[in-house]
């Protein structure tokens, strides 16, 4: 009988608990030719979300917790469960259950069939259109500035086979962007579009801010667009900077018009040092990545593995 992880961080979600665990017997029930295992992984939480994961592997010995040291984020959350799992597939999932379990069933099938990453590809959603929008045109300019075949519309909601378990667990970088990495790694890919439940309990734990260095993240992580355009930019702005030079000079020499002089210096010296700094800024932010991956600082410290 082939063995199913379900992984699930949270991260102060103890309102969601009891529809955790409703949700996960309906999993057995629905899925009994597999052996069903659960892995709650407690993200630095401050409310009673670790005290009710305990209970619940002391209740029924398919939970299992990891208590990380403190907060390190979702991504980093993931990596500390993919390298605790020694099933024949995981299930990722959200703690919130917006993820609907029903189709769970669709992505074993497919699995069975012989794909080896079964993702779940938002059809609809009830979340803001500010975030709708924001997410299409990330995943529109990952796709166009990186030769990786990366999925739209698609989050930690998959079904991952244990070769594909294994490839994940050799990248070890602590700046993560797991949904760029599970097209990195390629296998053979089946998507499966679902309707994003409501948050019954809680609030979400990813604001804009977040949600924007996520982005970078994964647009720093698989493309180096950013670093070309800035210096295809750059090429171009002294192009038309020398054409203008030499535009100055003609109408100083042929009409003898005055060269104009504050305004003109001052505008040229913003714009010029506008770009510098935009330029700047793109090469800092490899540079940071770099200086994290380079430290070579374990990704997570775990408290209690149970």
């Amino acid at each position: 009988m082939k063995s199913i992880t379900i992984l699930i961080p949270a991260y102060n979600e103890a309102e969601s608990f009891e529809d955790i665990k409703r949700c996960m017997n309906q999993v057995i029930n629905d899925n009994p030719n597999y052996t069903w295992q659960f892995l709650l992984i407690n993200d630095g939480s401050t409310d009673q979300t670790l005290q009710l994961m305990i209970e619940a592997h002391h209740s029924d010995n398919r939970y299992h917790y990891i208590d990380l040291s403190r907060n390190y984020g979702k991504e980093i959350a993931i990596m500390a469960g993919l390298d605790h799992i020694d099933t024949d597939a995981v299930i990722m999932m959200d703690a919130d259950m917006q993820h609907p379990i029903e189709i769970i069933p669709k992505m074993i099938k497919y699995w069975e069939e012989g794909y080896d990453d079964v993702y779940a590809q938002r059809e609809k959603s009830d979340e803001s259109w500010l975030k709708r929008y924001t997410s299409k045109l990330y995943y529109k300019i990952l796709q166009k500035s990186t030769n990786i075949p990366i999925q739209k519309d698609t989050g930690d909601f998959r079904l991952l086979d244990k070769k594909c378990i294994d490839a994940i667990k050799e990248m070890r970088e602590t700046d993560r962007n797991n949904k760029g990495m599970f097209s990195w790694i390629g296998y053979k890919k089946k998507g499966i579009l679902y309707h994003q439940n409501e948050r019954k309990h809680g609030k979400t734990k990813w604001s804009y801010y977040k949600l924007l260095n996520l982005a970078l993240t994964g647009i720093t992580s698989f493309t180096t667009v950013p670093l070309r355009f800035a210096s295809i930019f750059g090429f171009f702005v002294s192009l038309l900077a020398f054409a203008y030079l030499t535009y100055i000079i003609i109408k100083t020499l042929i009409y003898g018009d005055p060269v104009q002089g504050y305004p003109t210096l001052m505008v040229t010296i913003l714009f010029l040092g506008g770009i510098q700094l935009i330029a700047l800024g793109i090469i800092g932010e490899y540079l940071s990545h770099i200086f994290n991956e380079t430290k070579k600082r374990p990704g997570y410290f775990i408290r209690e593995y149970k």
